[in-house]
């Protein structure tokens, strides 16, 4: 599968990056599939440098905080006024309970009614997964502070997790367990943020993935314009065995 970072800034959009959204395709059935992995802010924008968002197949909210779910807000407009008509049945949007009622809160009219019309909402479920063309995606419950999951996804023998936002926790091992790949929160600095519950630090990410153990690659994301990206890789570096990677926004990556 091909993994595009479209947005990898960590709680606001940032002056170089979106908020969290993550492209994923794969060839399948005599065509190409897509998936987005959360839509924060700022990312619809950067997500039409890379596919029309109208023939994404689906849509997975990791949680409801704003930086991973606002741009469906957007998504909303795009699909249902789009001259001539999106063409297209109901998106499936997968996320926690509450996603349709939260979404139309968030839109400005608690009385919106058609909001179900345009998403077609499916409740995720720890450990219950999803298959959605080539993709096997299951949602592993973390620890943040409002529900929050992980996505481990599988194409043809190939894992991708991504984190979502989330602190250490036994949870991180059977998502991690064996990844060709780990999109790890590190919006933390050891030494400055100490709050438990919330995020990985660096230093974190790389211990939740050795202890995992089988993990082949560790990408740090979801780090704040106000933290020094380097500094967030030594801290990782420190504890991962092999070559630290941090996302880049727009940059595509094989897995």
């Amino acid at each position: 599968m091909e993994l595009t970072i479209v947005g990898c800034s960590g709680s606001f959009a940032g002056p170089d990056s979106p908020a969290s959204c993550y492209l994923l395709r794969a060839e399948a059935e005599g065509r190409t599939w897509s998936i987005v992995l959360d839509l924060g802010n700022g990312a619809l924008g950067n997500l039409q440098r890379h596919i029309d968002p109208l023939t994404v197949d689906a849509v997975l909210i990791s949680h409801l905080h704003v930086d991973h779910f606002i741009d469906l807000c957007g998504l909303y407009v795009m699909l249902k006024y789009v001259p001539g008509g999106s063409g297209r049945e109901d998106l499936p949007t997968y996320g926690p309970e509450g996603l349709g009622e939260h979404l139309s809160h968030a839109y400005g009219n608690e009385a919106i009614e058609d909001v179900p019309g345009i998403f077609e909402f499916r409740t995720i479920r720890d450990r219950e997964p999803i298959v959605l063309g080539p993709f096997t995606i299951t949602p592993v419950g973390v620890k943040h502070t409002i529900e929050s999951y992980g996505f481990r996804v599988e194409v043809d023998g190939r894992t991708l997790v991504y984190t979502g936002d989330t602190d250490l926790c036994d949870a991180l091992t059977p998502l991690m367990t064996g990844a060709d790949l780990v999109l790890a929160d590190a919006a933390f600095v050891d030494g400055r943020d100490e709050t438990p519950g919330i995020h990985l630090s660096g230093s974190r990410a790389a211990e939740a993935a050795v202890r995992a153990g089988g993990v082949q690659r560790l990408m740090l994301t979801h780090i704040p314009s106000w933290n020094d990206p380097d500094v967030c890789y030594a801290q990782a570096a420190a504890v991962w065995p092999g070559e630290v990677e941090v996302a880049k926004p727009g940059a595509t990556y094989v897995v």
